[in-house]
């Protein structure tokens, strides 16, 4: 028997169930169950959020179920009248890896960065993550830069 398609969808603000489906995804794909599900944001929220055009949801579902997805933020410069789009989070369920959802994602995020104007897609990765870093390589060009995060509490 075949494997199930998948399908992506943008995430619009009628589809909360699907977007807490992928904040359980990322909590359990990066081990950090404690940040995506500990103190979930209300409907009302993520309703706002997913109706903004600037926050993009992307899910890849087998039937209606997620099994990856990722949400990334469109960014306005200041240097040039151009905008960047940031892939915050990106994972896909371990059972559905190696089969290409996370380039389906990233290619499906350019189609759209390119309609909104972007200039960039860009995105992180650990040093280790070995699959990530191959498949980022293999649809961009590497920097290697230091990250850090700056606490806002005094």
């Amino acid at each position: 028997m075949p494997a199930p398609a998948i399908t992506l969808r943008r995430l619009g603000p009628t589809e909360i169930p699907l977007m807490r489906g992928l904040n359980a995804l990322f909590g359990e794909a990066f081990a950090e169950p404690e940040t995506y599900g500990a103190q979930p944001p209300g409907d009302l929220y993520l309703a706002d959020l997913l109706g903004k055009d600037h926050v993009i949801a992307l899910a890849a579902l087998t039937d209606e179920t997620v099994v990856g997805g990722l949400v990334a933020y469109e960014l306005d410069k200041f240097e040039r009248a151009r905008r960047e789009v940031y892939v915050y989070d990106l994972a896909v369920t371990a059972t559905h890896r190696r089969r290409g959802i996370a380039r389906a994602l990233l290619e499906h995020l350019r189609d759209i960065a390119r309609e909104r104007g972007a200039w960039v897609v860009y995105v992180q990765a650990d040093y280790g993550d070995d699959p990530a870093i191959a498949l980022y390589e293999s649809l961009g060009r590497r920097e290697d830069v230091l990250h850090f995060d700056i606490d806002v509490k005094a």
